[in-house]
């Protein structure tokens, strides 16, 4: 399929191949140069916006699956939260993303303020 793109006021002509579901997107098909890159999320993997429910393996705490700023946090400790409830949001590449709990609990402290940058897989917050 031939494209047409314009970035920056330039205009490219382009060339792009789509893939069929049931055929695996890492592998060349027809003998195109076409690949997908090794740095490619896989399918199913996490994509910035969703609402994500990210926490160790005690469940307890809660890391964030980004890196990027903290733009709200919706708890405070000794609060208790409830299943699906939206306790931090965070926004990457001009994408927000909520981390929701998991279980019901109260919240034990919280390592962040809004305006800070976290790290991938920082602790947000712990539950008691």
């Amino acid at each position: 399929m031939k494209l047409q793109i314009t970035i920056d006021g330039k205009t490219y002509a382009v060339e792009v191949e789509v893939l069929d579901e049931d055929e695996n997107p890492g592998q060349p098909r027809n003998g195109s140069a076409f690949s997908t890159p090794p740095s490619m999320p896989a399918p199913g993997a996490y994509t910035p916006g969703q609402i994500v429910e990210v926490h160790s393996a005690d469940e307890k705490q809660y890391r964030s699956p980004v890196t990027g700023l903290v733009i709200k946090v919706n708890v405070k400790p000794g609060q208790q939260v409830q299943p699906n409830e939206t306790i931090v949001v965070l926004e990457a590449m001009k994408m927000e993303t909520n981390i929701t709990a998991h279980h019901a609990g109260k919240v034990k402290c919280v390592n962040v303020t809004p305006g800070v940058p976290v790290k991938l897989h920082q602790v947000l917050l712990e539950l008691e």
